[in-house]
């Protein structure tokens, strides 16, 4: 145990818990699956197992990420002082940290019913095999978007035993928003990823990246807005989401110029327009109860 403390530090930032942001992704839209699924407010309980889930399973993610990419990290000066990276832990110790993660999340699953069980099996393989397709795969990060999107199933399963159709627009949705937030991440990165080989969308889409990236916010826009009519939402879900398309709008400012720093913020930035849609569905359920 007192081992365990002394390389706690450590293994904070194995897992990036001083870097919220990718939490706040998975959150977003887990939530306002939960808000959709419940028509309202889904619970305590459940609230609560989503929302440390989300943190237990990014954590071990990262760590699972970090153990493939440990050799491609040295190349990347964003990445190469990760603590597996620069050899403060060792591969042993970031395994385990990601198994014992992972069983943490599996354990608040337990009180939800067998679909749920079924599709956290599903998110734990999609966490296990996302870092490998960087080597072979275009757009990795579009399968990205479905680790990142994979609560919201889950959310249906859990509330309703079920998995509608509106489930799967609002995964759709949240796909296409994922690949154009990470693909302004991977712009950062394109000038080392090129170098070792790595796959991304940014490589791949090449000089029409921006244009890229714009057309699947517009993409998530259009999905978004198809999920808020088939649920019979009113006018503050839709304000949530036209202000999300504000956000988007500012994006296009920082990431035409292709520079890595400008590029980075609106990744980052990406956390707001998460919280405009979630805002908007918590609103307009509270003002329409």
């Amino acid at each position: 145990m007192s081992f365990v403390i002394e390389r706690f530090p450590l293994y904070f930032r194995l897992v990036r818990l001083d870097q919220p942001i990718g939490i706040l992704l998975l959150l977003w839209p887990t939530l306002t699956a939960l808000w959709l699924a419940a028509d309202g407010w889904p619970g305590t309980h459940l609230a609560a197992i989503f929302v440390i889930g989300t943190v237990l399973m990014r954590s071990a993610g990262c760590a699972i990420n970090d153990y493939f990419d440990r050799d491609f990290d040295l190349h990347v000066e964003r990445t190469r002082d990760r603590v597996l990276t620069t050899g403060r832990i060792s591969r042993v110790e970031a395994l385990a940290v990601a198994g014992e993660l992972a069983g943490l999340s599996f354990l608040l699953v337990l009180p939800l019913n067998r679909l749920a069980w079924v599709l956290a099996g599903v998110a734990l393989v999609i966490a296990i095999t996302y870092p490998l397709l960087k080597r072979g795969f275009s757009m990795p990060q579009a399968y990205l978007g479905v680790a990142f999107g994979f609560g919201i199933p889950m959310a249906f399963a859990a509330v309703q035993n079920a998995l509608p159709p509106v489930a799967w627009v609002l995964l759709a949705g949240n796909i296409a928003w994922a690949l154009a937030y990470d693909t302004e991440y991977a712009m950062v990165d394109r000038p080392d990823d090129l170098k070792i080989g790595i796959k991304t969308s940014a490589i791949t889409f090449g000089r029409f990246d921006v244009a890229a990236v714009m057309l699947c916010y517009a993409i998530a826009f259009s999905l978004f807005a198809a999920v808020g009519l088939a649920a019979g939402r009113g006018a503050f879900y839709f304000a949530g989401v036209l202000c999300a398309c504000g956000i988007a709008g500012y994006h296009y400012t920082l990431i035409r110029g292709r520079e890595r720093a400008p590029c980075f913020k609106a990744f980052l930035h990406n956390n707001w327009f998460g919280a405009a849609v979630f805002a908007g569905i918590v609103a307009d359920y509270w003002i329409r109860r």
